[in-house]
């Protein structure tokens, strides 16, 4: 079975979830423990030095460690620190008939060993010793994942928010240039030497330039959102229902008011604002 955790963070209870290492010089210690979690459905590994159980971890994805106090070429409290120092993940047990407090409680006051039991132990309270010991294993690594998982989304808000800066500013920059030359467009309007005004598809004037605000309709200056029809005859309106019925330019010539006679050319809008509106440009006779 595989001793690599689920999905979850947690492993299925009933299979070799959990592969625990016991190291100790004695075989009888080792035969022992291996007897009693044999119903405990782990994965059991030993060795007999601490040089054998660094090696073991190289090769094997271990959740928990026994180790004895004394033996040979290394310590227990020696292999611990070094079992720290290169799998910090793994829980570290000291299990030991040997009451050498100093070495120990250091051992312990510098996170070298979880838990530390003394032999001959309680077959029952040692197998709950090490249940609850592979739980907060699986609890912590669970933290890992849902910790990890919580990091990349951060980064992925991170990231969509650098991106939605960089579309506001790429907008802004975009509405700043399209003002810009709406206010040049309008400019260029106003300053053009010939009455333009412009008529929605409704008959109503939405635009106006300044030649045209300076001719006096029938004795009266044209304004915005009055109708044309205000201002102008029927024959006007029927040029005007001429361009949006088949959508192409035409003029009306000699056309006359106060003012005089003008030329008036009807051209509608194209693009998305085809059928919408239409351009009036009046032409005096005579004038160029």
């Amino acid at each position: 079975m595989s001793d690599q955790p689920t999905a979850n963070g947690v492993r299925a209870m009933n299979e070799h979830q959990h592969t625990v290492l016991c190291v100790d010089d004695d075989e009888n210690i080792l035969h022992s423990l291996k007897r009693l979690f044999r119903k405990e459905g782990y994965r059991f590994l030993t060795a007999t030095s601490g040089v054998q159980g660094l090696k073991i971890l190289e090769e094997n994805n271990v959740q928990l460690i026994i180790s004895d106090q004394r033996m040979p070429q290394m310590t227990g409290t020696e292999f611990l620190a070094r079992v720290k120092e290169e799998h910090p993940d793994v829980i570290r047990i000291m299990l030991t008939g040997y009451t050498e407090v100093d070495s120990i409680t250091e051992s312990i006051n510098r996170g070298h060993i979880y838990k530390f039991l003394l032999k001959p132990w309680n077959d029952e309270n040692l197998k709950l010793d090490i249940r609850q010991c592979l739980e907060q294993y699986d609890l912590v690594q669970t933290n890992k994942i849902l910790h990890e998982k919580v990091f990349q989304k951060n980064k992925e808000l991170e990231r969509i928010n650098e991106n939605l800066e960089t579309l506001v500013q790429e907008r802004t920059t975009e509405l700043q240039i399209q003002n810009h030359a709406l206010e040049l467009s309008h400019a260029v309007l106003e300053s053009l030497p010939i009455p333009i005004i412009g008529v929605s598809a409704e008959g109503m004037i939405v635009l106006i330039n300044q030649e045209a605000r300076a001719l006096p309709f029938n004795g009266k200056g044209i304004e915005i959102g009055k109708e044309l029809a205000d201002y102008f005859s029927t024959d006007v309106e029927k040029k005007m229902a001429s361009v949006f019925s088949t959508n192409t330019a035409v003029s009306l010539k000699g056309y006359r008011f106060s003012e005089g006679a003008f030329d008036v050319d009807f051209t509608p809008l194209f693009g998305r604002f085809r059928g919408k509106g239409v351009i009036v440009r009046l032409r005096q006779v005579g004038s160029h």
